[in-house]
């Protein structure tokens, strides 16, 4: 009963006096709010840059491509224009085939 009693107050081995730090882990930086600048500009990481420079391309592709100066807009126009051109010859084909199915209507039969 006596030894129970006394290796509960003491720790075993040397383990209780080796401090292990992980160099890798981050400490957490505390600052007061006094030291804190409000007014200062962060300084933007490389994948917020590499965002902003994203946008900006796609942004000024629009533009281009809305004003038909890209070569997917000239393709789109120039197929745009062809189904147009189709569309026009087929509503002139029905309307003759109206007219002429009209005409022979209205022929007497005899």
């Amino acid at each position: 009963e006596d030894e129970d009693e006394e290796d509960d107050g003491k720790p075993k081995g040397i383990a209780h006096l080796i401090e292990i730090e992980n160099p890798n882990r981050a400490k957490p930086v505390t600052k007061k709010a006094s030291e804190v600048d409000v007014n200062q500009k962060r300084e933007l990481s490389r994948r917020e840059k590499e965002e902003i420079e994203k946008q900006r391309a796609k942004d000024s592709y629009d533009k281009l491509h809305a004003a038909g100066k890209t070569d997917q807009a000239k393709a789109d126009l120039a197929r745009l224009a062809e189904v147009r051109r189709k569309r026009e010859e087929a509503a002139k084909k029905k309307e003759a085939q109206a007219a002429a199915a009209l005409a022979a209507a209205s022929k007497p039969r005899k």
